[in-house]
């Protein structure tokens, strides 16, 4: 199925809640909506699932115009983020109500491989209000893939789950739509979640789409500023720069050398370091930014270091466990070429490396 929204917009009374936005999520692939809470992914899924009329602008289904078709009349399966089930209703019956309306045969053996597929087998007899969360989110999975609908919205469908099951779900994900041939759309707060989903992402922040493309690309080659904050976690460190012959010159005359193009004149920019790229290694090339520690927390692997710098406030997110003390003096290092830089308007002048930024 081809879903193409054309110069879409939605608003409310003198609230607008999605500025004009046209976008076609690739068909039969993942595409991820990536934005802060109230960035407007919700408010498109619901002009997607036809459950809101956009305010102007044209929704298409295979080059026809379903615009305000009500969402009972179309082919859209939905899962939010709350745990939505028929309550009188077993997890068996929950399954098969979509293939009991479609009338389809061996209903029995398709609940049960259904089931299977999300291990909740188990349960079928139970009743929604007997299980876990994580175990209620998979019934509501299950019901949507039972459904077998070309257009699968999945509003945050795991932020109510403990990490564990987050992550078990999430893994199991992208292969469960990956066997069909359903458009799935999925919105998230978490750029990690983007990037572990893969297929393509669009950001949008404040109603607005600023970018869509693969997920990598776009998390490599942020298009502004704008995307670059929202797909960051945690925060690109940003700072103010100007541009010289020998490079881009930081706060506290911190230089590292970069081409960039040309500037028309505009020395001022902004330069930005994700907090993977910084080391405690020094190394052939890389720049020197001595620092104060202001706080230190080890989280899994990864040791998250707040630190004042003379180019500014940083957060350095180092592999392994390091162990500091506030007010610790300690030394960063970072690749000139995992440096981004913005211009004056905040669009991308030059975008850091691979192995930088990830």
């Amino acid at each position: 199925m081809q879903l193409m929204l054309d110069q879409i917009s939605l608003r409310a009374g003198s609230q607008t809640h999605l500025y004009p936005m046209s976008l076609s999520p690739i068909p039969g692939a993942m595409t991820v909506l990536l934005g802060v809470t109230q960035a407007g992914k919700t408010s498109l899924m619901r002009v997607m699932a036809g459950l809101d009329r956009p305010t102007s602008g044209r929704v298409l289904v295979d080059g026809a115009d379903v615009t305000g078709v009500p969402v009972r009349r179309r082919n859209v399966a939905m899962v939010y983020q709350q745990f939505i089930n028929y309550p009188s209703m077993s997890v068996y019956d929950n399954i098969a109500s979509p293939l009991k309306l479609r009338g389809e045969a061996d209903i029995a053996g398709q609940v049960q491989a259904m089931a299977e597929r999300l291990h909740i087998e188990h349960f079928l007899k139970r009743y929604p209000a007997e299980l876990s969360g994580g175990q209620q989110q998979r019934v509501a999975l299950a019901r949507a893939l039972a459904k077998q609908a070309p257009l699968v919205l999945l509003d945050e469908p795991l932020v109510n789950l403990d990490y564990k099951l987050r992550e078990e779900l999430r893994d199991e994900l992208d292969s469960l739509f990956a066997e069909g041939d359903s458009t799935v759309v999925y919105a998230t707060t978490e750029p990690a979640e983007a990037l572990l989903l893969g297929g393509y992402t669009a950001v949008m922040d404040a109603g607005e789409l600023l970018q869509y493309g693969p997920a990598a690309e776009v998390f490599h080659r942020p298009a502004s500023l704008r995307v670059a904050r929202v797909f960051s976690d945690p925060p690109m460190n940003l700072f103010a720069a100007q541009r010289q012959e020998g490079g881009i010159v930081l706060q506290g005359g911190v230089v590292a050398a970069r081409r960039l193009p040309d500037a028309d004149g505009q020395p001022a920019m902004t330069a930005g370091l994700r907090a993977g790229a910084f080391s405690t290694e020094p190394g052939t090339g890389r720049v020197a930014l001595p620092g104060v520690v202001q706080l230190a927390e080890i989280s899994g692997s990864d040791t998250y270091v707040h630190a004042q710098t003379s180019a500014g406030p940083v957060v350095a997110q180092l592999a392994g466990v390091h162990r500091y003390e506030l007010e610790d003096t300690l030394t960063l290092y970072f690749d000139p070429a995992s440096l981004y830089a913005f211009d004056a308007g905040g669009q991308l002048l030059t975008t850091g490396s691979a192995a930088g930024a990830a």
